[in-house]
């Protein structure tokens, strides 16, 4: 069913049988991981890497399987605005592509010293979009040694999902999963009532269709500008969105099925967890106290007055938001308010989550599989004919 599309672009909808098939087929298709040591790892104790390089930020987790899921036990982030000027430009400018490279040397540094048997680096967005693609990842091959694998839309939403599948409310008949990137934006709707016993990566198979919007933090802070931002500016930001979300679903049926009160947003971004951070009030940005949290549609107002009523200097004073998120946040909180006032959901959970963790958990999940087959032939290879 065509529920959600985006007129602007081809068709990005999939039904969430297609999108389910894609899981195996796209860990199939994954480029060589960067050729790092296993052996030095104990088999009790197999790590995994997963690398994501977006518009604005490079970030990298190294994990432990452990049942059920992983433990983390190394990571990295950094903001490098690979995507500066790309939506004036269409091309990745060379201090962004320097910028970049320096934070991946970094990661390259921490994957050969962490022992990871199995590794995945993707680039999103902004390597979709720029015309020298090509050329930046294969600099990025030659001065740090990763062969970044550059997903499509389709791929980075069920990323999302496989990584957020934790935080989904048991109870809910269905989630409308968003990631604010730097310069794209993915909504997900997970139609919940037919999940059975599904848990984590299998939730996938409950996406009943997704779309890609052609703006992101970056993008949209460069076209209204995102340092001096008044409420009539901000105005302009959320309608800006609001045109390209009444594109989507035309049929009324997310509307319908967000109507009936059973639907929670399920948020994945720098926007919404910088909203949880002051919510908390933290005086130190705390992954741990954020992730998970809920906000109901009051707090989340205030919360956006509240960022609203600070000035540039005030944001980036702010131990949640600092210099490099300053004059992007208020983009991202007019997406979100675009995403609210399309679909009035009550509820919103904040992930401090995605990409990497979905990941990190179809890596797992590829090596947990390959060894039952791998049990499976033993067995049967040691079976001994019974003859009359």
């Amino acid at each position: 069913m065509d529920v959600l599309s985006n007129t602007e672009r081809e068709p990005r909808c999939m039904p969430a049988e297609a999108m389910a098939r894609s899981v195996g087929e796209d860990t199939r298709r994954a480029r060589r991981p960067y050729p790092v040591a296993s052996e030095a790892r104990p088999a009790t104790a197999r790590r995994y890497a997963a690398l994501d390089l977006g518009t604005n930020n490079c970030r990298l987790l190294i994990a432990e399987a452990r049942r059920g899921g992983f433990r983390v036990v190394d990571g990295f982030s950094r903001i490098v605005r690979l995507g500066e000027h790309l939506s004036q430009e269409g091309a990745l400018s060379e201090e962004a592509m320097d910028r970049a490279i320096g934070a991946l040397q970094i990661c390259a540094s921490k994957l050969a010293n962490s022992g990871v048997a199995h590794a995945r680096t993707i680039a999103t967005e902004a390597c979709r979009a720029a015309a020298n693609c090509e050329r930046f990842t294969s600099r990025v091959l030659d001065e740090t040694g990763l062969d970044l694998e550059v997903v499509d839309r389709q791929t980075e939403a069920r990323l999302a999902v496989a990584g957020c599948a934790p935080l989904v409310d048991d109870d809910a008949e269905g989630v409308l999963l968003f990631d604010i990137g730097g310069g794209s934006s993915e909504i997900v709707w997970l139609d919940l009532r037919s999940r059975y016993n599904l848990r984590g990566t299998g939730l996938v198979h409950c996406i009943r269709a997704w779309t890609s919007l052609p703006i992101g933090v970056v993008s949209l802070a460069e076209r209204h500008g995102g340092k001096d931002v008044d409420e009539k500016k901000f105005a302009a930001m959320v309608d800006d969105v609001l045109g390209l979300l009444a594109k989507i679903d035309s049929r009324g049926v997310l509307s319908e099925a967000v109507s009936r009160g059973g639907v929670h947003l399920l948020g994945t971004s720098g926007t919404v967890t910088t909203l949880a951070g002051l919510f908390l009030g933290l005086k130190r940005y705390d992954r741990r106290q954020v992730d998970g949290t809920w906000l109901d549609n009051r707090q989340v107002d205030t919360l956006i007055a509240q960022l609203l009523g600070m000035s540039f200097d005030d944001r980036v004073a702010n131990p949640c938001i600092g210099a490099d998120r300053a004059d992007l946040v208020l983009a991202g909180c007019a997406i979100f308010e675009a995403i609210r006032r399309r679909w009035p959901c009550e509820r919103l959970r904040v992930a401090d989550r995605g990409l990497r963790e979905g990941m990190l958990m179809e890596l797992i999940e590829r090596d947990r599989l390959a060894a039952q087959r791998s049990r499976r032939q033993r067995r049967s290879a040691n079976r001994v004919p019974i003859h009359a």
